[in-house]
């Protein structure tokens, strides 16, 4: 099974319309094609960035949201990184570099190309939502 980490805009983006990575939360996520691979502080940000209220004013985020951190503590696998590092500018990132390394991540899956602007990590290929979906998901 790919293990994968996914960055919180592709979260966001899931709850907020059905796309791509609405794809991959529901159709691999949810019916477990797919190891999410997740950290504490991973997780603390998803948390962070669910509950800000410039969110709610989409239809459902809250449960939607509630329903997706329920499914990540009950199927994710928990890892914790032992290095840091300092390769992307926007240091909050480096985490998800971080956690990819630990768990040997197939696929980091982000909407973020300016801070992730390599196409992969050590083993851990980055791709978008998008690139993922087309090329590279479980079939």
């Amino acid at each position: 099974m790919q293990r994968i980490v996914i960055d919180t805009n592709v979260i966001v983006s899931a709850l907020i319309q059905k796309n791509y990575p609405f794809l991959i939360i529901d159709e691999l996520f949810f019916e477990d094609k797919i190891q999410l691979c997740v950290s504490s502080e991973l997780i603390q940000e998803y948390f962070d960035v669910l509950s800000r209220p410039k969110f709610a004013r989409f239809p459902h985020f809250i449960s939607k949201a509630e329903n997706i951190l329920t499914e990540i503590g009950l199927k994710a696998e928990l890892f914790e990184p032992d290095t840091k590092l300092n390769i992307i500018s926007d240091k909050d990132d480096n985490m998800i570099l971080e956690l990819a390394e630990k768990c040997n991540a197939d696929f980091i899956i982000t909407g973020n190309t300016n801070d992730f602007t390599m196409s992969e990590y050590k083993s851990t290929k980055i791709v978008t939502p998008r690139e993922y979906w087309e090329n590279h998901k479980p079939r």
